[in-house]
């Protein structure tokens, strides 16, 4: 067995290719939804495309206090669900595969039940590793102690897992302090999110920055040759 590799990110909703690549990189994946809930950012929206453009999909949520943290975060309009459901089948009716996956993301949407953001993008984001055949470990920071501190508690968290390999997105280059994963023999790692091949998609120009909906609706069972993490790593079957 090889050096054990982790990441560790907030959940987000219907997310884009580059979140799964990650899943998909890694032995664990801790989603850390005990962090403070933000407006305006994925946790609780995605992108799709639409003959006018790009359109965002948005879980209306509750915000009760500016530190409540994700896996509070509840929503307010129980009726979103198929409101969504009908906005993707508006966009993507055309799309090559999309009577592939109606039943399941039909079914997945209008039988949504949990109140909470973050189970409710806990099912998608498993869903969607089945349907990509990622086998990836998928765990819940709040299974583990971690302590305090912005960086310690992800050294933590990686430790917990036996973890000696972090990989992290390249946002958290502005704050993660590299030094402390050194100390704990960790070695940090990056992902790169650029250079994504095109696919087949809807409503030109192209765009990378939308759910992997799209993808999946419009490249179907070889959606996985569109993302990096199988490709690169000799993982995928073709």
């Amino acid at each position: 067995m090889g050096v054990l590799k982790t990441a560790i990110l907030q959940s987000n909703y219907i997310p884009w290719k580059g979140y799964f690549d990650l899943i998909n990189s890694v032995d664990e994946f801790i989603l850390y939804d005990e962090m403070q809930y933000t407006k305006n950012d994925w946790r609780n929206r995605n992108k799709i495309k639409t003959p006018n453009g790009v359109q965002w999909l948005t879980i209306p949520v509750k915000q009760d206090a500016l530190e409540q943290k994700i896996n509070e975060t509840k929503v307010f309009d129980q009726k979103w669900n198929i409101k969504h459901w009908r906005t993707l089948q508006q966009n993507y009716a055309k799309a090559p595969f999309f009577k592939h996956y109606k039943e399941l993301f039909e079914h997945l949407y209008l039988t949504i039940n949990s109140e909470y953001l973050s189970q409710i993008n806990y099912l998608f984001i498993t869903e969607i590793c089945k349907e990509l055949g990622i086998q990836t470990k998928l765990t819940w920071s709040d299974q583990y102690n971690y302590g305090d501190g912005k960086t310690e508690r992800l050294v933590r968290l990686v430790q917990s897992t036996g973890g000696k390999e972090y990989l992290s997105g390249p946002a958290a280059k502005d704050y993660l302090n590299e030094s402390l994963f050194n100390e704990a023999g960790i070695k940090v790692t990056w992902i790169d999110y650029s250079g994504y091949s095109q696919y087949y998609q809807l409503f030109p120009p192209f765009e990378h920055g939308v759910t992997i909906l799209d993808l999946l609706f419009n490249e179907g069972p070889n959606a996985s040759l569109y993302l990096k993490s199988f490709t690169e790593t000799g993982t995928l079957q073709v």
